[in-house]
């Protein structure tokens, strides 16, 4: 559902003006899945039967514990158990649960390809879903719910293989139990069992028999030259849906006797209510209730609570509301930029500290200032939960990004214990982080509203829904940071020294991250991507100021800036010491850096760099980095238009490793160039004065139009190694291949972020 709609208050003849895709949608009543919507809590120390109907639905077996009453499945973890994963219905399609949540990265198409690949499934007869809370959908790696970092298919991408291979072992044996033959003379073809005399079964005629045996611990993988799935462009699963307007998003849950809620919330962080008059609230027809609730941060606001999202925000408006900000920070944008300034110029904690000697005696000498805003992740999708509560347990329905610990968080709230909490993780629209929260910030206010409105009598489910304004200018975003570097180097471009400073908020600090990742009081997360690769002598000095602002990770985290930092330097200095850019990172590679030099390569040789000439009044520009674990090379084509910065094309080289689906890796560096775009563009960028976010809506934190979007290009590098991550990887480069671009024309790259107007 859109936040300022809902159809469900329309009357007959209004929605008969519906388009009618749009009306078949609504008619289905709810973005659930009909069956889950009535799902009781799952137990951890249970799983699903078989149904009536004789199909195997595969439920989520305790450790060590086995399926229909098999011998154990000793060394095995609840991951590692196909009947978690694996749904094989009576017709033979086959249902595949995903461990990660997908908010348009296309890990619903992607993992299950993985586990069809080693089941030897029928690929068009194979669906997915979401998992949830449940142990079973943990990270196999970081033994966590989490869906973040590029990490779901280089995490799951061995354990789903060998999912499908149990399973596809598992029906080999039911055959050759129901034959009497040795299983190692049968043989599959996708969906169907095959016997050395011809006989055939399906794998839907196999299920029930196959979850009675025992689970195998040890598989035999296919060699990737057999692959009939991995690597074959695959259209998503989702296309159809998505396409059509029929997709269902966490937004969209519909339960019997829902309530819809909305939050005032308080214009300065962390201010409370001092005076509240919510009597013309109260008399918006639909209205249930209104109750003041504690918010993030020690902040409090006041939720409506209403039968649909129109009445609640119409009871919002109505609320008369004194805050009292009186104890609270004010931040102020050019303020917070003069004092990031002075505290650039004072000592601190060192990341990297090289002699920074050799500055005196350098041939060349290069002072920078760069300046990044605080940035809001804007999902299409705003934040939702829906909370059902029960007295003897609770379920949520919610695109979360980190189900596991929402779900604890969620438990604290409403007073259970975590196995009495089931989240039912729904697809979301966007999230670039944001639904990966720390303190499960919107869940922990969904479940408190949920909890509240019970005590006030209301006894249905209730979905807390925040408007894109709210999220715009109330949420979480990517930090402000201030960057200086001095740099020395030689007549050739050699870098003697280079003494850099970053200011700005940790976005671990304070977290349970902490522990692991802050180290010597720096944050790794915003260091990361300075210096690498270059072999260059750097002193790197980390300041973390405390501000009172929400920050969070934004999509590829602290290489959202550092990127940019280190290759508009890194050009400049090739400019200084008149080298080609390409040329003289290739350079810098040699032999110790073989996926960047791979990557930059293809995407300068597909892009005709240096090899045909460019329009009169367009320029080149060049950058490639990696983050989290994969290399992107960008070579993108740039003009100036009444001195506007203007993109015409981009040329991707993409070092992943092992490709799944190239489509998925194509429209994940499509969107994140666009997001990388959007960086560079006026208006993209929050902020504040007098502690009030000035920003609310896309007509004010601006994004870029259909018309700005370049042509992308995207190639990858061949590699038959272990996958790593595509969803973030995509951003960083983009920024300063059109800030090189840029340079290349006026003789300077952008210091900041956006681009300066004038």
């Amino acid at each position: 559902m859109i936040p300022g709609t809902d159809f469900d208050q329309l009357p007959d003849a209004l929605r008969g003006e519906l388009p009618a895709g749009l009306r078949r949608l609504l008619d289905r009543g709810t973005a659930a899945d009909a069956g889950d919507a009535v799902l009781p809590p799952l137990p951890r120390r249970s799983f699903l039967k078989l149904t009536g109907a004789g199909g195997l639905a595969l439920g989520v077996l305790p450790l060590g514990a086995a399926a229909q009453g098999a011998g154990p499945a000793a060394g095995l973890k609840p991951t590692d158990q196909p009947s978690a994963f694996v749904q094989i219905a009576p017709d033979g399609t086959v249902t595949v649960t995903i461990n990660r949540l997908d908010f348009g990265q296309g890990v619903q198409t992607a993992l299950p390809m993985v586990l069809a690949e080693e089941l030897d499934a029928d690929w068009a007869r194979v669906s997915s879903r979401h998992g949830s809370n449940h142990p079973a959908y943990a990270d196999p790696r970081f033994g966590m719910h989490i869906t973040g970092g590029s990490t779901a298919i280089k995490h799951s991408f061995q354990q789903y293989r060998e999912l499908g291979a149990r399973a596809r072992a598992m029906l080999l044996a039911a055959a050759a139990q129901r034959w009497q033959v040795d299983a190692a003379t049968l043989r599959t073809e996708p969906g169907v069992v095959i016997a050395r005399d011809g006989r055939r079964a399906g794998y839907g005629e196999l299920a029930a028999d196959a979850a009675r045996q025992p689970v195998p611990e040890k598989v035999v993988l296919k060699d990737a030259k057999q692959f009939r799935l991995i690597g074959q462009p695959t259209t998503r699963l989702d296309a159809r849906a998505k396409s059509s307007g029929q997709q269902a998003y966490g937004i969209d849950t519909r339960l019997p006797g829902q309530l819809t809620a909305v939050v005032a919330r308080p214009p300065v962080f962390g201010a409370k209510v001092a005076r509240l008059d919510d009597a013309a609230a109260r008399q918006v027809k639909g209205v249930k209730a209104v109750l003041r609730v504690p918010l993030d941060r020690g902040a409090e606001g006041v939720a409506v609570i209403a039968d649909g999202y129109w009445p609640a925000t119409q009871g919002r408006a109505a609320l008369k509301i004194d805050w009292a900000t009186d104890g609270v920070e004010k931040v102020d944008s050019a303020r917070q930029l003069a004092q990031y300034r002075a505290l650039a110029a004072q000592p601190g904690p060192r990341h990297f500290d090289a002699d920074m000697a050799p500055l005196a005696g350098a041939a060349h000498t290069i002072e920078a200032e760069f300046q990044f805003p605080y940035l809001a992740h804007a999902p299409m999708e705003p934040l939702n939960c829906t909370v059902q509560l029960a007295d003897d347990g609770a379920q949520l329905w919610v695109g979360s990004q980190m189900p596991g610990l929402d779900g604890m968080a969620a438990s604290k709230v409403l007073g259970l214990k975590p196995e009495q909490v089931r989240v039912h993780v729904q697809m979301a629209g966007g999230g670039f982080g944001r639904r990966a929260i720390p303190t499960s910030e919107y869940v922990v206010e969904a479940c408190g509203i949920a909890r509240a409105a019970r005590s006030a009598g209301l006894a249905g489910p209730v979905r807390t829904v925040w408007s894109r304004e709210d999220d715009i200018a109330g949420g979480y975003y990517r930090p402000m940071h201030l960057h200086r570097a001095r740099i020395g180097i030689d007549a050739q471009g050699k870098v003697l020294a280079w003494d850099h400073v970053l200011v700005g908020q940790s976005i671990l600090k304070g977290t349970f991250f902490e522990a692991m990742l802050v180290k010597n009081g720096i944050d790794g997360t915003a260091v990361e991507g300075l210096r690498e690769p270059y072999d260059i002598p750097m002193r790197l000095t980390v300041h973390h100021p405390q501000v009172n602002v929400p920050v969070l990770w934004w999509r590829s985290v602290g290489s959202t800036h550092t990127a940019y930092v280190m290759e508009t330097l890194i050009d400049e200095i090739a400019r200084r010491t008149k080298q080609d850019p390409v040329a003289y990172r290739l350079a810098q590679f040699g032999a110790r850096h073989p996926r960047h030099r791979d990557a930059l390569q293809l995407a300068v040789d597909q892009s005709g760099y240096g090899k045909r000439s460019l329009p009169a009044g367009r320029a080149w520009g060049v950058a490639v980095h990696e983050s989290f674990e994969t290399v992107v090379a960008y070579v993108v084509e740039a003009s100036l238009k009444d001195g506007k910065p203007v993109l015409h094309s981009v040329t991707a080289g993409v070092h992943c490793n092992l490709v799944v689906n190239p489509r998925t890796v194509e429209t994940q560096v499509q969107g994140a160039a666009l997001m990388g775009l959007a960086m560079c563009l006026p208006g993209h960028a929050v902020t504040l004065k007098d502690g009030v976010v000035d920003q609310h809506n896309f007509h004010e934190f601006m994004l870029p139009r259909i018309t700005e979007m370049p042509q992308v290009a995207v190639h990858v590098v061949p590699s038959a190694d272990p996958p790593t991550g595509m969803g973030e990887p995509g951003l960083p480069p983009l920024a300063p291949a059109f800030a090189n671009a840029i340079a290349a024309l006026t003789g300077q790259a952008p210091r900041q972020l956006p681009f300066p107007t004038a």
